[in-house]
């Protein structure tokens, strides 16, 4: 479903993605553990056309993305939550959510989302500035739901939040992934929600992918190590 091919990024002169090859099938969920700084970001950041790659190839369900521009790129099936969620606070949740109907040409949120997420069933009149961040988080996947994509990005989606809600999130991804049989790629510094969701993982370190596990035979004291200052 996604293959990226040789990328490189960089940040004018210097280059901090250095060659990453890796491919996610559907209905798999990759997650992409680093510590701050490692590259995680700009991967995804790379992968959406927000930076600019300098070399490689992105392609998605056969359709290579590599030179669309980012809205042409959540067309051809990527969506993407970013670090820090950047919903729209002065918007209700239910405005938040339909901007991400634009894409599909959709007027109405479809009911599974509600489902998927009750908390902003019941808050949909609500600010998105005045929910907590857990629940900011939730909105910002409904967002990116609603634009029927083949591959969700999330970035560092466990930032900040609260354990409980931390839990509520891992079984909201694994419901998503079933329903819509859908790629999940997601970036993160804690392993254990990591092992709740993902079937495979790779670990980046100086924009180059150092180690990788499948969940069933995971060595969490080694990627515990890479993920320690």
């Amino acid at each position: 479903m996604l293959i990226v091919e040789d990328l490189k990024v960089s940040y004018g002169q210097s280059e901090v993605i250095h060659g990453l090859s890796f491919s996610a099938d559907q209905n798999q969920t990759l997650a992409i553990m680093g510590r701050n700084g490692m590259g995680k970001t700009t991967l995804f950041k790379a992968l959406m056309g927000v930076l600019p790659n300098k070399h490689g190839k992105i392609t998605i369900d056969d359709a290579e993305i590599s030179a669309l521009p980012s809205h042409q790129r959540v067309a051809n099936g990527i969506a993407y939550v970013p670090q820090g969620r950047m919903i729209f606070p002065t918007l209700t949740v239910e405005e938040n959510i339909s901007t991400g109907l634009e894409v599909n040409k959709e007027k109405f949120i479809p009911q599974e989302i509600y489902d998927l997420f009750p908390v902003l069933f019941d808050m949909k009149r609500r600010k998105g500035g005045n929910l907590s961040g857990g629940q900011q988080q939730q909105l910002a996947i409904a967002r990116a739901l609603v634009s029927n994509p083949k591959v969700l990005l999330l970035d560092e989606p466990t930032e900040g939040i609260q354990p409980s809600i931390i839990k509520d999130i891992a079984k909201v991804l694994k419901e998503i992934r079933s329903m819509r049989n859908l790629t999940i790629i997601v970036s993160e510094q804690v392993l254990s929600f990591t092992l709740e969701i993902a079937d495979r993982i790779l670990v980046i370190e100086k924009g180059q992918f150092v180690h990788e596990d499948m969940r069933d035979n995971v060595d969490a004291a080694k990627i515990s190590s890479y993920l320690s200052v």
